[in-house]
């Protein structure tokens, strides 16, 4: 990217997507979106958003995990086969959770699509490893075309139209989270708007925003995105929304009880968080060099900061009278990889995901160690 299309610090705060205004909010902000819509008399929001009105909420964050996003995609198919998988009203996704995310929103007649993405791939049909030099001198260690082609793939035209289809017609929403790498700050991309946009680039914007999402700093490459300012274009970039937060569910400025009370939503709703990750940390042999060590590093403030976002989503949800239901990869499951994407790791999580999805109560109401 040349120096003189990236943005600049000034013009940041202003900076919008070309012809799609309301693409994306600040993840560490109230929602300026969010706010404007508490103000609108409660008759009149009604009318905007039926689907959502005097009904039951149930809301669905799936984290981050990279492979481990097996589990959670066998997890969904598990529920779908036990026959209390509820309909979502409100999905988000982050890194690995984004790929999963809009299947999940979609329901269960898209859960043979998941299974493909999460059992099929192997480390060589996604990313191919740079040369020593290269990757020293490049944005990444790997260059990612063969994941670009998998999201295109996967997420066609049909997909986008769908998820337009259940913003319009009921009110569901679709959140992706990216992190921008100048700001070093979260982006919450409202997919739902893009994709009933009607804009021409929405089908191209969404697929870079999971690839943006699932972009593991150092090992994946940034991803850019124009954006506009007073009719002049510039470029962001932006990289694994796990830098930012491993799971999310709403800004914690929310206060969620007075969405509730607008929308008069029936009961508590239920909050499920699908955490791609075992609790306990995995024993690793790390080589004694440069990348192996910063990847390693890396590694460790995932995870810790993933446990940090799910004790968070937790005390949101208790301040706001929701129902905490949270499941993981159990500790006992002690297969390890043999490369970044195998395919027999990917498997076997997957049918454990859908066995535990199968189970009478996976569940767990309070954080592990809280």
């Amino acid at each position: 990217m040349a120096k003189d299309r990236a943005l600049p610090k000034e013009l940041c705060a202003r900076a919008t997507i070309p012809g799609i205004e309301d693409a994306r909010v600040w993840g560490d902000e109230y929602p300026s979106h969010l706010k404007a819509q508490l103000e609108i008399p409660k008759e009149e929001l009604h009318t905007r958003i039926p689907g959502i009105v005097g009904v039951e909420h149930n809301y669905l964050a799936i984290s981050g995990g990279g492979a481990n996003g097996a589990f959670g995609a066998g997890f969904l198919a598990g529920w779908t086969e036990k026959g209390s998988r509820p309909e979502f009203t409100l999905v988000t996704g982050i890194s690995t959770g984004a790929l999963t995310a809009p299947y999940a929103l979609l329901g269960s007649a898209y859960d043979h699509k998941l299974e493909e993405i999460f059992t099929r791939y192997s480390t060589e049909d996604l990313v191919r490893r740079r040369t020593p030099f290269s990757a020293v001198t490049s944005s990444a260690m790997l260059v990612t075309r063969g994941l670009e082609d998998a999201i295109a793939r996967a997420f066609d035209q049909s997909m986008l139209e769908a998820i337009a289809a259940e913003w319009m017609n009921k009110g569901r929403s679709l959140t992706i989270g990216t992190t921008n790498l100048y700001a070093l700050r979260p982006v919450l991309w409202r997919v739902q708007h893009i994709a009933a946009s009607g804009h021409p680039n929405a089908l191209e914007l969404v697929r870079k925003i999971l690839l943006a999402s699932a972009s593991i700093p150092i090992a994946f490459p940034p991803v850019h995105i124009e954006v506009e300012v007073d009719g002049e274009r510039y470029e962001e970039m932006h990289v694994d929304g796990g830098a930012s937060a491993q799971v999310f569910l709403y800004p914690t400025a929310v206060d969620w009880r007075q969405v509730m009370e607008k929308l008069d939503v029936k009961g508590k709703p239920n909050v499920y968080i699908i955490r791609n990750s075992r609790m306990e940390p995995n024993w690793d042999l790390v080589k004694p060099r440069l990348l192996p060590i910063a990847l390693r590093t890396v590694s460790s403030l995932i995870r810790t900061q993933g446990i940090g976002d799910m004790y968070r989503v937790y005390l949101s949800a208790q301040r706001d009278g929701l129902n905490f239901h949270l499941v993981n990869i159990p500790d006992d499951f002690e297969l390890q990889p043999r490369e970044q994407f195998d395919p027999v790791y990917m498997r076997e999580l997957y049918q454990l995901g859908r066995n535990l999805g199968r189970s009478d109560d996976p569940w767990q109401r309070v954080p592990p160690g809280f």
